[in-house]
């Protein structure tokens, strides 16, 4: 049973994929390196040692106390890697399993506040749409929230995989304008889309694609005040499609603007106004566009709006 397990170690592939980790960042492959450097730093003290010390047994003492203590630190650090990782690890398998469960109760509310708004069951005052209104604000909140906390599962355990295709990004654009229409006129925004004619079509998968700029819609629209204007361009550059999405919305602190990608994260001058986000859509967009090959970055002034941008390559 131990002899199995040993091997089941040394099977570094199959370490990494338990921990969901990359080849680089695993606990087992560091040990590996570690291992070398240790035959390294040995051969290296050996050829000094001999070279200026003459005792053999000296030179053999110095060798062995060499080794014991990389070998030492090697395991140290290694098991420490390794608990972390499977902190991680745990983590994310706990992110998935509660959204996962969470899923179900918030379709069955969505369901029942849709059956009692309909009147089937009666009439409805004035004052109690009201609060159905107000639950249903809040069981869509959770659903959104749900959702990014499953694809942020599937990220990190390297399970959502990209369907790429040729998409216009045009057409895609477009589509999704029309959907924030609502959204704009509540809040007063006007959007002005400036495409480059005859543009390629880009291989993406669209659905994760549309994701990202779903997300660079929605904060500039929620984060522009009344009479703003938000502004997409899409151009060719080189061999990438570079498509921007501009406002004139509050923007964010120099402070912040380094943890702007990071998880769970929103700038401090944006709580202020109490717009509704899980502070995890600018992270998943960053893996969706460099998983799909592209980069992705930002400009932003305090006061005087943000804009965010990405590339992706056309083939």
């Amino acid at each position: 049973m131990n002899f199995k397990k040993v091997l089941s170690q040394l099977d570094i592939p199959a370490q990494c994929k338990k921990y969901q980790l990359r080849l680089w960042q695993c606990p087992h492959f560091l040990f590996l390196v570690m291992g070398l450097i240790i035959i390294a730093s040995i051969i290296a003290v050996y050829t000094v040692a001999t070279r200026y010390i003459t005792d053999p047994s000296l030179v053999s003492l110095a060798i062995l106390f060499l080794t014991a203590v990389l070998f030492i630190i090697a395991v140290i650090i290694t098991q420490s890697f390794e608990r972390i990782a499977e902190a991680g690890r745990m983590k994310t398998e706990f992110i998935s399993i509660v959204s996962h469960q969470l899923r179900s109760p918030i379709s069955n509310l969505k369901w029942a506040l849709e059956f009692l708004m309909s009147g089937r069951l009666g009439k409805i005052e004035e004052e109690q749409v009201d609060y159905f209104k107000i639950l249903e604000e809040n069981s869509a909140r959770m659903e959104e929230l749900v959702n990014d906390l499953l694809t942020v599962s599937r990220l990190e355990a390297g399970r959502l995989l990209l369907k790429k295709k040729e998409t216009s990004l045009e057409e895609l654009v477009k589509k999704l304008i029309k959907e924030f229409e609502p959204l704009c006129r509540a809040s007063k925004i006007e959007i002005k889309l400036e495409v480059q004619p005859n543009l390629p079509k880009a291989l993406i998968d669209p659905s994760q694609i549309r994701l990202v700029i779903e997300n660079f819609l929605d904060n500039a629209i929620r984060y522009s005040r009344d009479m703003g204007k938000v502004e997409v361009k899409i151009e060719k550059r080189g061999q990438n499609i570079y498509l921007a999405v501009k406002d004139s919305g509050v923007g964010i602190p120099k402070e912040d603007q380094k943890f702007i990608f990071q998880k769970f994260f929103r700038a401090a001058n944006i709580l202020r106004y109490r717009t509704q986000g899980s502070g995890l859509g600018l992270y998943i967009a960053k893996y969706v566009v460099k998983n799909s090959g592209g980069k992705i970055g930002f400009q932003s002034k305090k006061e005087k709006g943000s804009t965010f941008w990405f590339t992706i390559p056309i083939k």
